[in-house]
C-alpha cells in the first residue's frame, strides 16, 4: 500500500533530511509532505478537504466534476478545495488535466509538546 505521511516539520528539518538522503544516495521509503506548523496543516486540511482526500484515496485520475459527484458537493466549492490541495502539493494534475491523489493511505504525524 502506497502511503503518504503529512507531518509538521520545520523547513530546516526538512532540508536536513533531504540533504541526508541526497548524500546517502537513497530516497526515503515513504512519501512525506511537511507543514511548518500544526496551524498551517489544519488550515490546508479543512474538514471538507479531508473528506475529498478520502474520496480521492486510491481512486486514480478523475475529473473535478467526478470528485464533486463522489463527495456529494458543489463543483465550484470542490474546485476551490482542489486548487488549495494542488497548491499545497497534496494533489497532482495529470497531463490530461485530471486530478490524482497517488496514494492509498494517509498518515498524519505531529507532536504536541508542553510550552
Amino acid at each position: 500500500m502506497k502511503t503518504v505521511i503529512l507531518e509538521v516539520r520545520s523547513p530546516e528539518e526538512s532540508m536536513a533530511n533531504f540533504v541526508q538522503s541526497w548524500k546517502a544516495g537513497k530516497p526515503e521509503r515513504v512519501a512525506r509532505i511537511a507543514f511548518a506548523t500544526p496551524e498551517l496543516l489544519w488550515q490546508v486540511l479543512t474538514t471538507k478537504r479531508w473528506e475529498l482526500l478520502k474520496v480521492l484515496c486510491g481512486a486514480g485520475p478523475i475529473s473535478i466534476r467526478e470528485a464533486a459527484r463522489r463527495a456529494g458537493r458543489d463543483v465550484k466549492a470542490v474546485h476551490s478545495d482542489i486548487t488549495a490541495l494542488l497548491n499545497a502539493g497534496i494533489l497532482d494534475r495529470t497531463e490530461s488535466g485530471a486530478i490524482i491523489f497517488p496514494f492509498e493511505a494517509v498518515k498524519v504525524e505531529f507532536l504536541l509538546e508542553a510550552a
